[in-house]
């Protein structure tokens, strides 16, 4: 298994268990997420029994304590951020490509530079629309993570800075 840390924070923000596609030549990672049910399973509903139907007492086999979650951010315990207006984006913007730019491979700076500012062009009209995210030890200068609902979807798609990411093997 692969996972991805930030190379700022060293927190794990992605896996390989999750598909992404490439934006502006791989400087943005789009991955899908998925709404889903996290605690202990209703065991009747599993086996298609009836409780009701069956003598049973209507609440058997619920459990209070499930909860709809998103899965990457279950996973991996990303922290909500407040939203940026365009002036605080662009702030965060200068200072974290600041930190960011010089830990990316020497042979892939002048890709990177042209490509973050298309993509940095692609976020900012989302701006009013994306919650932004952090990983568990919400350091500040580290990498954020976007979640949208893309055209009227009901599961969120994130989208990750590819170059701030490290590759490790678990």
């Amino acid at each position: 298994m692969l996972v991805y840390q930030d190379l700022i924070s060293g927190d794990e923000l992605l896996s390989d268990s999750f598909d992404y596609k490439e934006l502006f030549n791989g400087v943005l990672w789009e991955v899908e997420g998925k709404w889903v049910v996290k605690g202990a399973l209703d065991v009747d509903a599993l086996i298609g029994a009836n409780a009701s139907a069956e003598g049973g007492e209507e609440d058997v086999g619920v459990d209070d304590q499930a909860a709809r979650v998103v899965d990457i951010i279950d996973t991996f315990r990303l922290q909500e951020q407040p939203p940026f207006d365009k002036k605080g984006f662009m702030g965060y913007m200068k200072k974290y490509l600041k930190a960011l730019t010089p830990l990316v491979a020497a042979n892939r700076q002048d890709a990177f530079k042209k490509d973050i500012e298309s993509a940095v062009k692609f976020l900012i009209p989302k701006l009013k629309d994306l919650q932004f995210f952090v990983g568990e030890s919400m350091k500040d200068d580290s990498s954020l993570v976007f979640a949208y609902y893309k055209d009227g979807a009901s599961d969120p798609t994130f989208l990750y800075f590819g170059d701030s990411l490290k590759e490790v093997k678990c």
